[in-house]
């Protein structure tokens, strides 16, 4: 016992903060005080030779790796307890907070009685240097108690014990113990606190009196979102941020777009009279999903630029493309300081906990190609989603619990307290510029209507409205604290309200003397000099032309590796084969095509960005954009080593196992920098229909519904080699059934020069639009794909290939077809001996179809009456059903395509083959109707 004997003498104050460390991270603790410590919570937890102390008594506790006895005095015991006291507070107090403003919180057990940790009425009075630990000195028990439910359990629950860094604990614990973790606003802040409600709550009572029934998606019951927008915007300017970039659902979207972006009135208005657009071609979207994009001054002067990312009704979608619009004015901007852009995303409670993205999104924040250097999440917590309560709509305690996977603080705020969340707002905006890292808020508030205002919420919820029916809006509730306080008088609120709806009606009539709806475009600041094209334009030969001379010095770069580094054997016979079909056979396969195309881009200038899951090597192997060196492990990029040529960056990163988070990411990447190539890849083309939200509601759409133009392409890995239904197709059908005028290009290129030269109309061109490209897979080694350097530097993008190997007069049989089945196709023609009877053209853009371009071919070929379209996939998918709806000479087509199937392809290799011949037979036998013998 000797060793632990100076417990008797030393200051109780220096165990209390040993203990304290331990409780908070044990491994910090040194060994023997760690044992020590063990054994009193194990004698504590388990009441096993533990002896509860009386006057002049000691504890006698076990340390479980020695067996050693010790004797604990009753004072340091006492200490002890009043530790855990504390923790418990801390890991478990926003379990018994009064945060929730129109109902009674859910039961938690065991409660923070002090009873439950061992002590009693009679420590009440007694003095522990415990308190030393919160800041206030030694105190007595009660004292201590009052100070843990300020901090703990009042208007602001937080959740952050379960971050893993003692550092952090630290800090968030001082911040805490700072006037109780409640606020000290002066009266000139509290009047402004006021003032900005007010506009929130009279802002939603204009539009309710306006405009009786219409669909607002009021803030009503939230209102204290738009001060804590408003303090983050203000606070955050002054600390460096220099842009924000935020994503929101529908609900209260008009009320910040207002308050915080200062959109007009006017405009809303206008919207709201369901006026037409200015433009002809473009269709917009409801009110509470449009964009906006303004340049304010703070006030304290400071210049900031503000961004709200248009979204569809599919909650949580917009988050991703938040994050990737950030991440993108990073790299342009700040790429030296991420801590200039911002992004905040405002969630509900449902769709946060019930939404898969949010899991995604969240689980990128620390990711080197995703993270954006910390997001603020705002929940606006209505307790309910359309008609289901919160109890059915989570199995976890919070909506919010999606944050403990980045061991994300998580403040739970009664919305209803206005100081409370502006505290709050300050709290998570001064922790995101400290440490860079996401924090969370959840404003729990209530929803004054229905889903909708039109909506009757007391058919699911009777009891609860009829309690919301009661309550004060928060702005009542403060004015009236504020009227306690001596800080307003009785007229003061009447005043605000008075005077801010007076600007609205202004507002109003202006609205009422225009005839159209003008929308103006998302970051027009970032899209200067870019043109929305229509179609005819979208179908101009655009000049992607690349010097010779500059192309081999690219190649010299990326086909031969650093002297100074080994590598594996495999990845040096693989470049030197790149080196020997540049400057030795001419023949350059896909891999040199895709390659030099980015470089190329990135020596004149524009940053290339490729995401996916495993693009740093290729899911075929075929691109190793990142080789690694055999012994440490050390990437070499070599497009990034293009030195003085080099005026652009390639970033190339292996992305998280997503598909819709990723795929929203590149999307918001591509949105916000049109100068950057930027590509998303699928592991395999049909793994994309994990994204189809995103492809349908932004990709396919935006451009028609929000004015937005956007350049991502899509890479989609497809054809049938017998790897079964899952790794066939990209469902290239999908996708052409989305395209429609001028959303979008589509394409299944053959050739490597048309893979280069298509990738650099992407940026060569003045306008931008999706790209989805149909990529190989077995043509990536094919002897037969490859092209000459001199079709790299001097052709153009082909919308369609003739064939150049036939006679035209001789021709007895016409084959349209489009991808990699083209070369299956070749390789029957020559074993049938057909190579002067049947023409094989390729369709290499699909939309817009070059429909010109087939009609001067088929009049070559006008004496031909045999006119096949030729496909591998079954007849209900693939490119069919989309050629016959653009070129009407289809109708009279011969087609040889496998007949209707559910599953893109069978997973029999046997019955893969026959079915595949069958196809291939047809073409060139049209009394071999593959439609009646499979």
């Amino acid at each position: 016992m000797d060793k632990y004997s100076f417990l008797n003498a030393a200051h109780t104050a220096f165990f209390a903060d040993l203990y304290d460390q331990y409780l908070q991270s044990p491994d910090s603790v040194e060994p023997s005080w760690r044992a020590f410590f063990q054994g009193f919570d194990f004698g504590v937890e388990n009441a096993e030779g533990f002896q509860v102390a009386t006057e002049n008594e000691t504890v006698v506790i076990q340390v479980p790796s020695t067996g050693e006895r010790v004797e604990i005095p009753e004072n340091v015991q006492k200490e002890f307890q009043v530790i855990r006291l504390i923790d418990g507070y801390r890991t478990r107090g926003h379990l018994f907070t009064k945060t929730n403003p129109v109902r009674e919180r859910r039961t938690y057990s065991p409660t923070l009685d002090k009873e439950n940790f061992g002590l009693t009425d009679a420590d009440l009075s007694t003095v522990f240097s415990a308190g030393e630990i919160l800041g206030i000195g030694p105190s007595p028990l009660k004292e201590i108690i009052k100070h843990l439910e300020n901090i703990y359990c009042s208007s602001i629950g937080i959740e952050y014990m379960f971050i893993r860094t003692p550092e952090r604990i630290q800090w968030i614990q001082e911040w805490l113990n700072v006037n109780d973790n409640h606020p000290k606003f002066d009266a000139d802040h509290k009047r402004y606190i006021l003032k900005k409600l007010n506009d929130a709550v009279s802002f939603e009572n204009f539009l309710h009196t306006k405009y009786v029934g219409q669909k607002r998606f009021s803030l009503e019951g939230g209102e204290s979102l738009i001060p804590a927008l408003d303090t983050i915007v203000e606070r955050a300017a002054d600390m460096g941020v220099e842009q924000f970039v935020m994503g929101m659902a529908h609900r209260g979207r008009l009320n910040v777009l207002t308050n915080i972006f200062g959109k007009s009135a006017k405009d809303i208005f206008s919207e709201f009279d369901g006026k037409d657009y200015e433009m002809e071609v473009f269709d917009g979207d409801v009110k509470y999903h449009l964009g906006w994009t303004s340049n304010r001054e703070t006030n304290s002067g400071k210049k900031i630029n503000m961004n709200i990312a248009p979204n569809p009704s599919h909650l949580e979608t917009v988050g991703a493309v938040v994050e990737g619009i950030t991440r993108a004015k990073q790299d342009h901007h700040f790429e030296d300081d991420f801590s200039k852009v911002l992004p905040i995303v405002v969630h509900g409670d449902a769709a946060i906990a019930g939404q898969g993205i949010a899991y995604e999104i969240v689980q990128m924040a620390r990711l080197e190609g995703y993270g954006t250097g910390g997001t603020i999440h705002i929940v606006v917590n209505n307790q309910i989603g359309f008609t289901t309560n919160y109890l059915d709509a989570r199995s976890s305690t919070y909506c919010t619990d999606v944050a403990k996977v980045t061991l994300s603080p998580v403040l739970h705020i009664n919305a209803d307290d206005a100081e409370a969340v502006v505290h709050g707002a300050i709290f998570a905006l001064e922790y995101r510029m400290r440490y860079g890292r996401d924090v969370f808020l959840d404003l729990l508030g209530y929803r004054k209507y229905g889903h909708n205002e039109g909506d009757e919420p007391r058919f699911t919820q009777p009891k609860l409205y009829k309690a919301i029916s009661k309550h004060d809006n928060p702005r009542d509730i403060y004015a009236a604290k504020l009227l306690k306080e001596g800080i307003i008088d009785e007229g003061y609120v009447k005043k605000l309200e008075e005077e801010y709806k007076a600007v609205l009606e202004e507002k109003l009539e202006d609205s009422r003397k225009e005839d159209k709806t003008v929308i103006t475009p998302f970051m027009q600041d970032e899209w200067s000099g870019f043109t929305p094209a229509l179609e005819d334009e979208m179908m101009k030969t655009v000049d992607t032309s690349y010097d010779k001379d500059k192309l081999t010095a690219i190649a010299e770069i990326i086909t031969n590796l650093p002297q100074d580094k080994k590598f594996l054997r495999k990845i040096e016979r693989l470049i030197g084969e790149r080196n020997k079909m540049f400057f030795e056979t001419d023949k350059l396969d896909w891999a040199m095509g895709e390659l030099l195309a980015y470089g190329s881009l990135i020596e004149e200038g524009h940053d290339v960005r490729l995401s996916g899951q495993d693009v740093e090597r290729g899911t075929f192997s075929h691109r190793h954009g990142v080789i690694k060196v055999e012994d440490s492990e050390e990437e070499v990029v070599l497009l990034n080593q293009l030195k003085d040529k080099q005026n652009g960056h390639f970033y190339i990163f292996n992305s998280l196992l997503s598909e819709y988070g990723v795929v929203g990411f590149d999307y918001g990447y591509a949105m916000a920098n049109p100068n950057t190539l930027t590509i998303w890849e699928a592991q395999f083309g049909d793994f994309s229909n994990g994204a189809q939200i995103m492809i349908d509601q932004y990709i396919s759409a935006a451009e028609d519904k929000w004015k937005l133009q956007n350049g991502l392409v899509l890479l989609l890995p497809h054809g049938y080699e017998g790897q079964g239904a899952e790794h066939s197709s990209a469902r290239m059908e999908r996708y052409l059934q989305l395209c429609a005028k001028d959303n979008m290009f589509v394409a299944d290129v053959t050739t490597p020069a048309n893979l280069f030269h298509l990738l650099r109309r992407q940026m060569k061109a003045s306008y931008r639009k999706p790209l989805v490209v149909f990529t190989p897979k077995s043509l990536l080694r094919h002897p037969k794909v490859v092209s000459s350097v001199e079709e790299f530097a001097t052709g153009s993008f082909q919308t369609v290939i003739d064939d150049a190997a036939v006679e035209a007069k001789k021709v007895k049989s016409l084959v349209f077809c489009t991808g990699k089945f083209y070369y299956d196709l070749l390789d029957a023609r020559e074993e049938a001996g057909k190579q002067e009877e049947v023409a094989l053209v390729r369709i290499e853009q699909l939309f817009p179809l070059p429909v010109e371009s087939i009609k001067e071919i088929m009049a070559k070929y006008s004496h031909v009456d045999d006119v096949v379209w030729a496909q591998e996939e079954p007849r209900n998918m693939g490119a069919w059903s989309h050629i016959m709806l653009h070129l009407p000479q289809a109708r009279d087509f011969r087609v040889a395509s496998r007949r209707f199937y559910a599953a893109p392809a069978a997973g029999s290799s046997t019955r893969f083959k026959k079915r595949h011949q069958g196809v291939i037979d047809y073409v060139f036998d049209k009394s071999k109707d593959n439609m009646i013998r499979q």
